[in-house]
């Protein structure tokens, strides 16, 4: 009787440690989300680009163009990092769940930026780019806001400086130690 739960057993735990596989359509969707966004990001750009002929050849049309310019460079910016955002997600849950990466391990040329040993490592570096995508978000609806009272603009300080806090503290760890000699 031991022995058919003994294969109970091995069985269940395989279906357990095979279920991690699963994770590849998280893997999938990040990756080509972030393709769908590098190209959503591409298209802000390059409506920019056509419109730069008239913009300057008009000087009406110009300051239109400006206030539109900043606020498809921004969401083009906000697209990049949200891709960034994906891109660490879905190859930092494939290298914890599926499989190591050997060209991320081997690569010279490149940032280690990619290589993910711990989920904590995961968050972290999820963490920053978020914060990252949060100022940029935070700065584009700044400028589509009308400050029309010294409050709004107090509101707009405000908001620049708890950034400017979240940005120290979140950058605090990683400033070099310097030690005093006597």
């Amino acid at each position: 009787m031991k022995p058919i739960f003994k294969k109970i057993e091995k069985a269940i735990e395989f279906l357990l440690w095979e279920s991690r596989l699963i994770v590849i359509f998280a893997v999938v969707s990040s990756i080509v989300s972030a393709f769908v966004l590098v190209l959503m990001g591409t298209y802000d750009v390059l409506l920019i680009v056509k419109e730069l002929p008239r913009a300057f050849s008009d000087a009406t049309h110009y300051e239109h163009f400006h206030k539109e310019a900043i606020t498809h460079l921004i969401s083009a910016i906000d697209s990049f990092l949200i891709t960034t955002v994906l891109l660490i997600f879905g190859i930092g849950l494939y290298e914890l769940f599926i499989s190591k990466i050997d060209r991320i391990e081997s690569d010279n040329q490149s940032a280690k930026i990619l290589e993910i040993h711990s989920l904590d490592q995961l968050k972290e570096k999820l963490a920053k780019v978020i914060i990252m995508v949060l100022i940029v978000t935070y700065f584009k609806y700044a400028l589509a806001v009308k400050y029309e009272t010294i409050q709004d603009l107090l509101y707009l300080g405000i908001g620049i400086f708890l950034i400017a806090l979240a940005s120290y503290f979140m950058n605090k760890d990683h400033a070099p130690v310097t030690k005093k000699t006597k």
